[in-house]
């Protein structure tokens, strides 16, 4: 006699993404292409991979002393520590006075996790998430799952076409006192001396606890230094804060989603309290963190000659896409697409803004069969020699096409 199953009222869940790359795998168009890849691309249109890492992910699988033990809950020690140096700066105030560390997790959704389920238990007054980024990020699902009431922003202005430092501004003048306000690539801000203190001293009059989220450091500018430079404002400024530290996409190791979530406190005996309850939260979530990333990553990181290759890899990734950048708007310019195309240049990055409306990006998805978001930002390194011609006469295409609608 057949039971009752228990899943019966258990319905599908809504697909949350893959739609378009979904839709994009079916297309059965010869120039398809798809722009809206989340891993950094190569030229021949491959994932990129620094060279570094291949060299040292063999050595450490012929290794034959390898021990394959389970690692601390908190991770690898000497891969947190070369973590902070790389986020932070080998000498930086914050590591010297010894009251900034890090749980080693299961990329980036797990840091966010994590967080979550400290600051729910520790933080249980203040129960509003505000996150505030270049995308729309996942983590919202996150703090959503948490029990928080998260309200998100993007800082992509569509109608001056640019980062606005006034919406990042404006928005923490509305936050409520005591809420967590999580930052999504705030390098890509142009942001004035003044408009660093007017921040800071809105969030500490409010008492905001800062939450950054840094995914790309060295892909921004290609100065890893440069990148996380405004995180010194901060610890001058004398803040607890928490961040997401992602090692996967400037490794180029994205199967292996290395993260870490990084402490600041405001001095080493606090350290060690979170610290310690971060632990038993994550001994209840994964045990014990996975751990040929963190081998790779420290490897790379302790040693200078390595490190120093890498850099140079990130540098030349950087210029890339610099390039293809300025060929993308000169491209444009000589097709005499209506409007300014200058936005294309000022974002920094691999991922940008086209700057299109949402018929333009329709008008490319439907008849161009070039897939983007419906927020028009792509990723540049997918654009290469190939494809960058067929691209640039879809963009002046459907700017025309929208444009002569509207008359």
């Amino acid at each position: 006699m057949p039971t009752l199953s228990v899943f019966v009222d258990v319905p599908l869940a809504q697909k949350l993404e893959g739609r378009l790359l979904k839709t994009y795998k079916q297309d059965n168009c010869p120039q398809k292409m798809f722009l809206a890849y989340r891993a950094c691309m190569t030229n021949e249109g491959q994932l990129w991979v620094s060279p570094v890492v291949h060299k040292i992910r063999l050595q450490i699988v012929q290794d034959p002393s390898l021990n394959h033990e389970y690692m601390p809950v908190m991770g690898m020690k000497s891969f947190i520590q070369a973590s902070l140096e790389l986020l932070f700066g080998k000498h930086s105030r914050v590591i010297s006075e010894n009251r900034v560390g890090g749980v080693h997790t299961i990329g980036d959704s797990g840091a966010f996790r994590l967080a979550a389920q400290f600051l729910k238990t520790w933080r249980g007054a203040s129960q509003i998430v505000y996150i505030i980024s270049s995308q729309n990020e996942l983590h919202g699902l996150v703090f959503q799952d948490m029990g928080f009431t998260v309200c998100e922003y993007s800082f992509w202005d569509s109608r001056q076409l640019c980062m606005s430092p006034n919406m990042l501004l404006d928005v923490v003048e509305q936050a409520p006192h005591g809420c967590i306000f999580v930052i999504g690539n705030i390098d890509n801000f142009k942001m004035t001396q003044h408009q660093w203190v007017k921040l800071m001293a809105t969030m500490k009059s409010k008492q905001i606890f800062p939450f950054f989220d840094i995914p790309y450091q060295g892909l921004s500018t290609g100065d890893l230094e440069e990148d996380t430079k405004f995180l010194q404002y901060f610890v001058s400024g004398g803040f607890e804060f928490f961040c997401n530290q992602s090692l996967s996409n400037n490794f180029g190791i994205y199967d292996e989603g290395v993260a870490i979530l990084v402490v600041v406190a405001f001095n080493n005996q606090l350290l060690l309290c979170a610290l310690s309850q971060l632990m038993n939260f994550a001994l209840a979530l994964w045990l014990n963190p996975p751990t040929m990333g963190a081998r790779i990553i420290t490897t790379i990181l302790c040693n200078p000659a390595l490190q120093e290759a890498w850099k140079q890899n990130l540098k030349e990734v950087v210029e890339n896409i610099m390039l293809i950048k300025e060929k993308v708007k000169e491209k444009l310019r000589l097709l005499g697409t209506p409007g300014s195309w200058n936005h294309i240049t000022d974002q920094k990055g691999t991922h940008g803004y086209l700057g299109l409306d949402s018929q333009q990006v329709d008008y490319l998805v439907k008849k161009k069969h070039i897939y983007i978001p419906k927020n028009g930002r792509i990723n540049f390194t997918c654009i290469n020699a190939c494809n960058i011609d067929y691209v640039t006469e879809s963009i002046n295409e459907a700017v025309l096409l929208t444009k002569d609608s509207e008359k």
